[in-house]
């Protein structure tokens, strides 16, 4: 089956595409991919074999000229992390008013020419209720205009054995006629029953706890200053008040903000003894923020970020032998889709036969 993906970062789709093809599940193959951000073409290129693939760079560019469109090689799916920061609630929420919202067309626009038989698109939890859910009918009435049946849910990392509470909307269309019965089949919980009969035999990685995917060693870099400690562990100021604690089992959703170095509220931080002592020592249990402050604290590695997305720790290695710096590398993890989330989806819809290969 031939894929095409959009706004790919560094490959989300695609990696839990190649499991499922060494997996023997179905064969996918990529036919090209876009991304603008040339650290994030780096590392996607410093992972997979590009060679022969069409490099279509900005998508609105290239969806300026009809003719790139119709000469993309034909295709079988298109899958797209599509940009959430206009609908995300940690963004302005403007939605299509802003020019990163408007992408989404462009994703219109080359599913109106080469008309793939199967989309699967990914966005924020807030997509739902953004402008009252009228930004989501919209996209629904799209996908219909083109003959497209569109059916969705809510997805969260944590439930497809990564350590992450990260809730995401993934929205399945195809030609295919789908069952009357779809939106009591395409659910979360069905999603992750299959997931958890099979998982162990499959080849996407999984984790129980952060304390897996955490080093015990790491450079000196990534530990907190004295300075920026009492910051980092500060509940908030008298404007907005949040408990910011450390020493997550399961991590807080990863952000593309995260090298900016949020409070403990929004990203994730480790004490060395809770590291060392593999979980068996909280000092978050018994230590005031104060006496926290005076600890070896760090924050995760963008091999851990990496990681904790469902990526190989090799997939951050190589991007910053291509040259990405870390804070960039961070930022990719944060914006990138969990990979056993798509992996699940995916065995879902082939193991009920929503996705064969047997195309239009």
């Amino acid at each position: 089956m031939k894929h095409l993906e959009l706004f790919a970062g560094i490959g989300g789709f695609r990696r839990a595409m190649e499991i499922l093809t060494n997996d023997g599940v179905m064969n996918f193959q990529s036919v090209g991919f876009s991304e603008i951000d040339s650290k994030a073409i780096a590392t996607y290129s410093a992972n997979y074999d590009i060679k022969g693939e069409v490099p279509i760079g900005d998508i609105v560019s290239f969806t300026a000229n009809p003719n790139n469109i119709n000469n993309l090689p034909d295709f079988d799916i298109l899958t797209g992390g599509f940009p959430c920061q206009s609908f995300s609630m940690m963004g302005k929420q403007a939605g299509f008013e802003e020019e990163r919202g408007r992408l989404f067309f462009r994703i219109i626009d080359i599913l109106e020419v080469k008309r793939p038989t199967y989309v699967l698109l990914e966005n924020v939890k807030n997509l739902y209720t953004h402008d009252r859910g009228n930004t989501f009918v919209r996209i629904v009435q799209e996908l219909k205009k083109l003959g497209y049946n569109v059916v969705s849910n809510i997805f969260n990392t944590q439930d497809y054995h990564l350590p992450q509470r990260r809730r995401r909307v993934l929205i399945f269309a195809t030609l295919k006629r789908l069952p009357r019965n779809i939106d009591k089949l395409f659910t979360p919980e069905n999603v992750a029953t299959l997931f958890d009969e099979h998982y162990l035999g499959l080849g996407v990685p999984h984790y129980n706890t952060m304390l897996d995917i955490l080093a015990r060693k790491v450079s000196s870099k990534y530990y907190l200053s004295d300075k920026i400690k009492p910051t980092i562990l500060s509940n908030g100021s008298a404007n907005f008040q949040s408990r910011s604690d450390i020493n997550q089992l399961i991590a807080r959703t990863l952000t593309a903000s995260m090298h900016k170095m949020h409070r403990a509220c929004q990203d994730n931080y480790y004490s060395q003894d809770f590291i060392d002592s593999n979980g068996s020592v909280n000092p978050v249990s018994f230590m005031t923020k104060e006496q926290l402050a005076g600890l070896a604290i760090r924050k995760i590695t963008p091999e851990e970020a990496f990681m904790t997305q469902g990526f190989p720790a090799e997939f951050a290695t190589r991007g910053r032998m291509a040259g990405v710096a870390d804070g960039a590398l961070y930022k990719q993890a944060g914006n990138a889709v969990s990979v056993n989330t798509i992996y699940a989806v995916l065995y879902f819809l082939i193991h009920n036969k929503l996705i064969t290969d047997n195309v239009i």
